[in-house]
């Protein structure tokens, strides 16, 4: 028997990927993408914003800055997911969500809690990543949409490949780790007074202390020496370069001590920069490279 399918004002099926904020790719960047975007919630004081559609990531370190104090982050809500879901249904579409680690944030959990009921059309994906760690992975997930995968089988793309994503940081700061309770004033001033650059890593959903460098520099050699470490970088999957705040000028420097990562690799190296999820930890002046190590 052959069973016809028909769908909304004769709209097909269509694939659709569903990512949050944490990933730091901009609203704008979203909408060029077609992909469906769920912000997170940053608070300043008493004010909420929508991160990256109330806020932009200037803006967000404009007031990071001029505020002196670390605002707080808020998990996309069940009640939004479920608002979601119901919106991909009634339109006879699939989708694949694509979460910020399950070990972070709830927003994981708070998507599993409204996948009641929508299981025939929604398929999700713990990134067990953040930042430009979880963007490399929808960037990804992008190319399989855009090769006519189904939503069920981008997702188990996915997670075969989310265990080889890299993500490695240098923080320029430590007074924002120090404001948000994650190390000790004491800490953060010996630290400052050494000039210590934490690098830090996402390793098995977590934030990870790789090492601490004295001054940019050897942070810069730190993170080559990672990059080799990890067997490179596949320069056939998407990557990622990202820096945080309103000066790229440390990641500028980064770029030219680490020419001989790209030089014949590549072209154009991709720059994004770092939202609220990890910039409310790291402050001004991180920088980022994320990508998918060689086999």
């Amino acid at each position: 028997m052959i069973v016809k399918l028909f769908y909304p004002e004769g709209k097909k099926m269509s694939v659709r990927i569903i990512v949050d904020s944490a990933s730091d790719l901009t609203k704008e960047r979203a909408d060029a993408l077609n992909l469906d975007y769920m912000p997170l919630k940053t608070i300043f004081g008493e004010t909420e914003y929508l991160d990256g559609v109330t806020i932009s990531h200037k803006e967000f370190y404009e007031k990071l800055i001029e505020c002196g104090t670390i605002p707080t982050t808020s998990q996309v809500s069940p009640h939004d997911f479920e608002a979601k879901f119901k919106e991909v249904k009634e339109a006879g579409d699939t989708a694949v969500v694509i979460c910020l680690s399950s070990l972070l944030s709830g927003t994981y959990q708070s998507a599993h809690i409204a996948l009641d009921g929508y299981e025939d059309c929604i398929t999700l994906v713990d990134s067990l990543n953040v930042c430009l760690g979880e963007q490399i992975l929808v960037l990804y997930a992008v190319k399989l949409r855009d090769e006519g995968l189904s939503a069920k089988e981008i997702a188990e793309k996915l997670e075969e490949k989310k265990k080889d994503v890299c993500v490695l940081a240098v923080f320029d700061t430590l007074e924002y780790l120090k404001q948000g309770g994650r190390i000790s004033k004491t800490a953060a001033w010996a630290g400052n007074i050494l000039s210590i650059k934490p690098v830090i890593a996402i390793e098995k959903g977590e934030v990870a202390i790789l090492g601490k460098a004295r001054g940019s520099k050897n942070g810069n050699n730190i993170l080559i020496q990672e990059v080799k470490n990890k067997n490179g970088i596949d320069f056939s999957m998407p990557y990622m370069l990202g820096y945080s705040g309103l000066d790229d000028s440390l990641l500028r420097k980064y770029i030219a001590d680490s020419a001989d990562l790209w030089t014949g690799q590549t072209k154009e190296l991709p720059i994004s920069t770092i939202g609220s999820t990890i910039g409310t930890h790291a402050g001004p002046g991180a920088i980022c490279v994320s990508f998918f190590h060689n086999a």
